[in-house]
């Protein structure tokens, strides 16, 4: 049997030894963080502020805004702040903290995509029982199902990966602690279980998206039946930014996870977990936005107020 010890740390490889090189990843990372905390904390307030926004979709908007603050918040300012001084290891604890946040923001972004897809198809395709349907209770308690569902699934690949032994090493390489790279420690015994938790995972990740195929599969038939050109337009501004972020998020993690794995450094995996971690909660708030005409008035009218103290100055511009 593999010989093995108590870990109280992690020692994370992450990114280039040379110090330009870090400088780099600091304001790269920096500054997309900035970025997606303003972007998604625009769209939150915008949404809660904007009583024309108070509609089943716009919630469950918010909700995915929040998603990808905590998403981004978990790995990127640990990262942030350890470049300037080069540290790169990471507690047992905050390594947990780590395995058990980020896939919970990640499976609930997902869920929250999938109630999204189901919002626009009644919409859509029952716009008469849309009401009835998506009432203020139904939309809780599916937002609230697709909570659990993440901390249920987050807790039990924490607690797989875990509560089994590290057999290999403590050396991470990646700039944060993430699943595939913590596989590749465990004992042979351990991976083995670990698998089934995997396989878990994948069926829930399919079940959610076939469930999403589902929903536009019938959609678009409907879309393309519209008798006005103003009611097929405003049906794809809703639709097509909601696909793109759906395609942002399955495509970059499906490469992530579903890739070999090696036991060497790779900068491959550096530069997939880089993209994988940002750039979906980088850019939602900005597709959401782009199409999306109340939205957009919405957040103008929103900067005009926080910078001018006004919402009238600008209308002008809509």
């Amino acid at each position: 049997m593999s010989n093995w010890t108590t870990v109280t740390e992690f020692l994370l490889l992450g990114f280039s030894d040379t110090r330009e090189l870090q400088i780099l990843r600091f304001v790269i990372f920096l500054s997309a963080y900035l970025a997606a905390l303003v972007g998604n904390l625009l769209v939150i307030t915008a949404v809660t502020t904007d009583h024309h926004l108070h509609s089943p979709m716009y919630y469950f908007l918010v909700n995915l805004s929040v998603l990808d603050l905590g998403s981004i918040s978990v790995n990127i300012p640990t990262s942030i702040a350890n470049s300037p001084s080069n540290i790169r290891t990471i507690s047992y604890f905050g390594c947990v903290a780590q395995v058990f946040l980020f896939p919970l923001f990640c499976i609930a972004d997902l869920a929250f995509l999938t109630i999204m897809a189901y919002d626009r198809y009644v919409a859509i395709c029952k716009p008469l029982h849309y009401r009835m349907i998506m009432n203020k209770r139904a939309c809780i308690q599916m937002a609230a199902g697709a909570w659990v569902s993440a901390i249920f699934y987050s807790a039990l690949h924490s607690w797989s990966i875990f509560s089994k032994p590290f057999c290999h090493s403590n050396i991470i390489n990646q700039f944060f602690c993430e699943i595939p790279q913590l596989l590749k420690l465990l004992c042979s015994a351990a991976y083995l279980g670990e698998l089934r938790v995997i396989a878990f995972c994948m069926c829930l990740v399919s079940s959610y998206f076939a469930f999403i195929v589902v929903s536009y599969v019938q959609i678009l038939p409907t879309v393309l039946r519209l008798p006005s050109e103003e009611g097929r337009n405003k049906a794809f501004s809703t639709c097509l930014p909601h696909l793109i972020v759906v395609s942002l998020l399955v495509s970059t993690g499906t490469f992530a996870y579903m890739k070999p794995t090696s036991r060497s450094y790779s900068a491959l995996d550096l530069s997939i977990a880089a993209l994988y971690s940002v750039v979906p909660p980088l850019m939602n708030p900005f597709i959401y936005s782009i199409r999306n005409k109340e939205l957009k008035a919405s957040l103008r009218n929103l900067i005009c107020r926080m910078l001018f103290g006004s919402k009238n100055k600008f209308v002008s511009l809509s």
